[in-house]
């Protein structure tokens, strides 16, 4: 155990200075954009902006809806299946009648295994949709699997579209988390200011292109939406001719002919057909751009766009067009948002906390440092030594992955102090014991390192178990907790069984004739 060969050593030194120069490198700048790395500090070290975001799922579920009664007519024509007084209850049922003996027909559409309008048996050994028959009368509602499927994907849906909005921003390392199925949790460090971010994350950004009508009233086929200012409205129709799906890009810029700030987008392939097609049919009319149910602006189509791009105006300052472009490009959520719950921590506070952690170490440190000098003198010093390092090591870790350090994670850097010398205490009581038995010093101190190191492995590697679990099934403060904790235990097995064996090593052949040596 206390050989070391020339490779070993040279290779355990280069990995120590990497991973050192790594961990100083927080504290000095470089030019050079791998060596310029940096621990990222959390929410409670940093100071920054929690908001936890409600979706309402109501207008998905009705959408949902309105698709699969299109899917179910479908479906009974199809069969030859007659059918009468389809509608939708209360937004939350579909409801519809069939001659009875069409009944039999027509449920087994909705209850077999393999069911295309009424699937997810395979899956959950029930269907999307419960059914109940009165009669001649045939109403689905979602189940309650049904139900957490469909939230659970508008969930995801909304963190990738909240994720892309807030990445646009350029907010360092933010923390998009799922609580329970409508809810997403958004921490965002350094952000002392949400107020913008508030208002990306509140804009559901539902874009639609629509033919304005001639109508001065409102009809069948058409409604009456106001302008985004409010000052006045008009009578629109309901056929959406381009939606913000077909987006492939959107930009801020200056019109050069007119002088104002506008917002050029440009279509995918599907889109730019459709848009040609529309604004062929359609000179001379006026086309109204949507956005959340209000009118930014509706140009007259004064000549064909064929080209796959074009541009919305309004009275827009830089700031609103960008935003407005970031909207477009990051996509639309599936369903609104509203905040629930807002903090802000300022960054005096998170201040404090770095130097109330920081304060927790240094005492921690220093009377460990104490004890081991008094205990075991030189081999003391060794351990010390050894623990430094290992601190070294355990930050040019978290810096070469440019991790986030919480508060709880500060805990764990603590908690890794004292099982790095935990491990040495154990290692140098089993050497005490074997010197007690053995004439040999070497012998001795090569037995104490191997018959302890099956104990100390033990200890740690259940230790790293609970770690990687907390890691994989906690969130926020409890992931910085565990990587922390984690990785010094890692950091730790490395130091004790290679640093401080080497130094321990060197000094024990150097002096292995002294009387008494630990």
């Amino acid at each position: 155990m206390l050989y070391f060969s020339k490779l070993k050593i040279i290779s355990v030194l280069i990995f120590t200075i990497i991973l050192s120069y790594f961990s100083i490198s927080n504290f000095t700048k470089f030019d050079d954009k791998f060596f310029s790395r940096n621990i990222n500090l959390g929410l409670d070290l940093q100071g920054g902006s929690y908001l936890l975001l409600e979706i309402d799922n109501s207008p998905v579920i009705e959408q949902k809806l309105q698709n699969k009664l299109i899917q179910i007519k479908n479906f009974l024509k199809d069969k030859n299946i007659l059918y009468k007084n389809f509608n939708i209850i209360d937004n939350k049922i579909i409801s519809f009648e069939v001659d009875n003996e069409f009944i039999d027909s027509a449920v087994s559409l909705f209850e077999g295994k393999n069911s295309e309008i009424n699937p997810y048996y395979d899956q959950f050994k029930t269907n999307q949709f419960e059914l109940l028959i009165n009669n001649n009368n045939i109403q689905l509602s979602y189940s309650k699997y049904g139900l957490v499927q469909l939230k659970s994907s508008s969930q995801n849906q909304a963190i990738e579209i909240v994720r892309r909005r807030v990445d646009e921003i350029g907010t360092n390392e933010p923390n998009i988390l799922k609580r329970g199925n409508d809810r997403i949790l958004v921490e965002l460090p350094g952000l002392d200011n949400p107020d913008r971010i508030k208002t990306l994350l509140g804009k559901t950004a539902n874009l639609t292109f629509r033919f304005v009508t001639q109508n001065e009233e409102e009809s069948f086929g058409t409604e009456k939406i106001s302008f985004q200012d409010g000052t006045d409205f008009a009578i629109i129709s309901k056929r959406i001719i381009l939606s913000g799906d077909n987006l492939v890009d959107a930009q801020p810029r200056m019109d050069n002919q007119s002088n104002q700030t506008v917002v050029s987008f440009s279509l995918d392939r599907v889109g730019a057909k459709k848009f040609a097609k529309a604004t062929s049919s359609g000179v001379g009319k006026k086309l109204a751009i949507i956005l959340d149910g209000k009118i930014i602006s509706a140009p007259n189509i004064v000549e064909p766009i064929i080209g796959g791009s074009g541009q919305i105006t309004g009275d827009f300052t830089f700031q609103t067009a960008t935003d407005l472009a970031l909207l477009l490009r990051s996509g639309a959520l599936p369903a609104p948002m509203k905040i629930i719950e807002e903090r802000t921590v300022g960054p005096d506070l998170g201040q404090d906390s770095i130097n109330a952690g920081i304060l927790s170490l240094i005492i921690g440190f220093v009377l460990v440092v104490l004890f081991m000098l008094g205990k075991y003198k030189i081999f003391g010093l060794i351990a010390n030594i050894t623990l430094i390092s290992n601190l070294l090591l355990l930050i040019g870790v978290l810096t070469l992955f440019e991790a986030t350090l919480t508060l709880p994670g500060i805990a764990g850097i603590i908690l890794t102090v004292g099982m790095a010398v935990d491990a040495n205490v154990l290692i140098y009581e089993r050497i005490k014991e074997e010197i007690r038995n053995e004439n040999n010093k070497i012998l001795a101190f090569d037995s104490g390192y191997l018959k302890s190191r099956s104990t100390i492995l033990d200890a740690n590697i259940t230790t790293l178990i609970a770690a990687v679990i907390l890691f994989v099934l906690g969130s926020g403060p409890v992931k910085g907790f565990a990587l922390t904790l984690g990785v010094g235990i890692l950091t730790t097995l490395f130091s004790v069984y290679f640093i401080a064996r080497l130094m321990t090593a060197l000094y024990v052949i150097k002096n292995k004739d002294k009387e008494k040596l630990i």
